[in-house]
């Protein structure tokens, strides 16, 4: 099962195991811990909690859940941000990684986190989340089980201030260039100035441009019926028809090396989903589903669009989604999970499931 990111009060959500993020003494203070005892019911918790006694920073211990949507609570000791050289990293690292053990052995399907750490103890958020992410990455490389990382509020969920602002450029510069396409596109003027703007905005992107318009004009006239008395008939065209995107992706995947588990868990997709495409010849995917796929196999740029073509999508110049994994693809940067932080930050949505 696969990761996913969600905004919502974590004693609202529905999974096996609920982490929470504990005093290291049989007592409960405030902000996410608070919530759960009153959400659960503080007194019974509090009594089974006070039979455990004392937890260590890094560590965790089982309870049930009582009036909350779950089997169970891992409370877990989060680390006091210093100055990140008191083992802070190496204690919430911990933290994650024996809470996701412990779900595991307890057989839960699934599991939700808050980020913890950040708040009173002062973990940086930014860190704090991509200590989250690496830990959960390599656990579902091994392992079926949805892992849920609840937040809060916006506030709540930090990327790094350089990731952000390579992220803010690069949209803006894009949206720049969809507002002068739509005010000169009404002439050829219009379309003649669009093309030198958006080449001067953007030159990594555009730099083939006219190339590849000469290209494709050779291809379609190489294509024409009109242009060539040998040309197929309509009927031999459709019977020569290109191949389906379920052919297409298998091919991919055979060409990659990689197999099929390979291939659903780095798109962060469900297993029964990923067999559903796998066995149905027709099934028409969402575009997200696409897209996610695309990062798994580590396509460029023109496979992408060819494989999205394939189950009849296309990459919008009008969304932050496809901008931003348009600019994943170019920087060839492959990991769904990173990728997922950027587009929960900016667009709420994450790609998989």
């Amino acid at each position: 099962m696969p990761f996913k990111i969600i905004r919502n009060d974590i004693t609202k959500v529905r999974a096996d195991a609920i982490v929470d993020t504990a005093n290291p003494k049989p007592i409960y203070g405030g902000g996410t811990d608070q919530a759960i005892y009153q959400a659960a019911g503080a007194d019974e918790l509090l009594m089974e909690r006070k039979k455990i006694g004392c937890i260590e920073r890094g560590d965790i211990a089982v309870t049930g859940a009582y009036a909350l949507h779950a089997k169970y609570i891992i409370h877990t000791v989060g680390p006091i941000w210093i100055d990140g050289n008191h083992n802070e990293f190496q204690i919430l690292e911990s933290c994650y990684a024996k809470s996701l053990q412990k779900a595991l052995e307890l057989g839960c399907e699934s599991i939700a986190f808050p980020l913890i750490s950040t708040g009173v103890y002062g973990f940086p958020k930014d860190k704090a989340l991509q200590i989250a992410v690496s830990v959960f990455s390599r656990f579902l490389l091994e392992n079926d089980m949805q892992i849920i990382l609840v937040v809060f509020d916006k506030k709540s969920f930090q990327l790094s201030g350089q990731l952000v602002g390579e992220i803010d450029s690069y949209i803006d510069a894009n949206y720049i260039r969809q507002k002068r396409n739509n005010e000169y596109s009404s002439s050829a003027y219009g379309r003649s100035r669009r093309i030198e703007t958006d080449i001067a905005y953007d030159a990594e992107v555009y730099e083939n441009y006219r190339y590849r318009e000469e290209e494709d004009r050779a291809i379609e006239k190489a294509m024409s019926f009109s242009d060539s008395p040998m040309g197929m008939s309509l009927e031999e065209e459709l019977e020569n028809i290109g191949m389906s995107f379920h052919d297409k992706l298998f091919e991919l995947i055979d060409q990659a090396g990689l197999d099929n588990k390979d291939v659903w868990k780095r798109a962060n997709l469900d297993r029964k989903h990923f067999s559903k495409i796998q066995c149905d010849e027709k099934y028409h995917p969402k575009k997200k589903t696409v897209m996610a796929l695309c990062i798994a196999l580590e396509l460029d740029l023109e496979q992408s669009k060819d494989l999205l073509a394939r189950a009849d999508w296309a990459f919008s110049p009008s969304s932050k989604v496809d901008l931003i994994v348009q600019k994943a693809i170019m920087d060839r940067q492959y990991d769904i999970y990173q990728l997922n932080l950027v587009l929960f930050q900016y667009t709420n949505e994450t790609l998989g499931v």
